[in-house]
């Protein structure tokens, strides 16, 4: 039971990594790291993501220097919240790019996609946790849109139909174009 419950808190602390990083690192540096150049590409662009590679190199690089202190100072209850916390990384980066690349098909994948995209093109300052409003909530950056108005030049491919008009199921939730909302 130790096992699991180490394995759901270093989860759980990757939450907290991923907003603490999104804001501080992305947000506040103004390029200043190698974290805040690939962030600032992503939101000029917003379908480019930096190379798995340069990814795979920063959570080696951190699970080297966290993991072995936390197996030397709880044992495998420090391998098993480790092992949580990079399972957590990477299913961030996998819902992450879903966000970004594919409709949401669950109540949670369109008001990830809502929460998110609402970051991206009205609201850099908030919303920064990406995977849940958590820390946002705890910190007052929390934002929660009914309808994200998107840059017609900046709308991602499922939000259009064969048109280039925005997916009339999809109304309620966008509006495509630089006109503020009501």
């Amino acid at each position: 039971m130790t096992l699991v419950l180490t394995f759901v808190l270093g989860a759980f602390c990757w939450t907290f990594v991923e907003y603490a990083l999104h804001r501080g690192l992305g947000h506040r540096a103004r390029a200043r790291n190698p974290f805040s150049v690939e962030h600032l590409k992503h939101h000029a662009t917003v379908t480019w993501f930096a190379p798995t590679w340069k990814k795979g190199l920063a959570a080696i690089g951190v699970l080297s220097v966290t993991a072995p202190g936390l197996v030397w100072g709880f044992g495998a209850a420090g391998f098993a919240g480790a092992i949580g916390f990079a399972s957590c990384y990477v299913l961030y980066e996998w819902v992450h790019r879903r966000l970004h690349t594919h409709p949401g098909q669950t109540r949670y994948g369109r008001w990830a996609r809502r929460h998110h995209l609402h970051h991206h093109f009205s609201r850099p300052r908030l919303n920064h946790g990406v995977t849940t409003p958590l820390w946002d909530w705890v910190f007052g950056t929390l934002d929660a849109p009914q309808v994200v108005q998107v840059p017609t030049r900046n709308a991602l491919p499922w939000m259009l139909d064969g048109a280039g008009a925005l997916r009339p199921e999809l109304a309620g939730e966008y509006v495509l174009g630089s006109r503020s909302l009501p």
